[in-house]
């Protein structure tokens, strides 16, 4: 597959089969036209890349596999017809890859980079996509209104520094029954048992609502890579 990816392009045949097969070994089903789709994004991804600083990955395998395999992995995870916040969406992932697998989420983009944002309504845009939209905010401003427009049935990243962090500044902009949605790398007990502590007293976070909170953590591969990845779902059970 390494000498494959040598002569690989974006959008070709052999990039097409490399969504479609791993999508298979994630246990998702994906038809034709939202490959075509994923295609479009990275193609832009690439060509905004060569003034702004989107991603440092170039190869057609890595981008089809670190980018749109491992974006699309939560889906399963997802129900239809829910509001979605990306934080730190860069490029667009995971939120956009998500919104095109399940085009009934309503999607919010956010990032504090204003290049990264005009990126993002770029793309948009380009794949006519609606119910979606980029913002460039970051997430500690928006939770200063915690009204129906910012309370979220899943909040997520992979823009994460610090899961705890994370968690913090999302608690004050999730919807009843919401989730949190960590993605990570590889993953610390230290990490764990922060965030466990973190939402393990229940806490009034809306409306004076009293919530508490389950979490569990997901750990899946990447193919073709075999890189280890966590997915850390953070459920509001009230």
């Amino acid at each position: 597959m390494e000498n494959e990816s040598l002569v690989m392009q974006i959008g070709s045949t052999k990039w097409k089969h490399v969504i479609y097969d791993g999508a298979k070994d994630l246990d998702i089903e994906i038809d034709r036209g939202k490959i075509d789709q994923f295609a479009i994004h990275a193609s832009e991804l690439l060509k905004w890349s060569q003034k702004t600083n989107l991603t440092a990955i170039s190869d057609p395998l890595e981008i089809a596999v670190k980018h749109f395999l491992d974006s699309i992995a939560p889906a399963r995870f997802i129900s239809p017809n829910t509001s979605l916040l990306d934080v730190g969406s860069g490029g667009g992932f995971p939120g956009i890859p998500l919104k095109i697998m399940i085009p009934s989420l309503s999607v919010t983009l956010i990032d504090a980079s204003r290049k990264k944002v005009s990126f993002l309504k770029h793309v948009i845009r380009r794949l006519d996509l609606i119910n979606i939209e980029a913002c460039h905010v970051r997430a500690q401003d928006l939770s200063k209104d915690c009204g129906v427009h910012t309370a979220y049935d899943v909040i997520i990243s992979r823009a994460l520094s610090s899961m705890v962090n994370f968690v913090q500044m999302s608690l004050p902009l999730l919807a009843t029954h919401g989730d949190i949605m960590a993605m990570k790398g590889k993953l610390t007990d230290k990490e764990i048992e922060s965030a466990r502590s973190l939402i393990e007293k229940p806490r009034d976070i809306q409306e004076n609502r009293m919530s508490s909170f389950n979490m569990v953590v997901k750990k899946y591969r990447l193919p073709y890579l075999n890189s280890q990845r966590s997915l850390v779902i953070i459920k509001n059970v009230p």
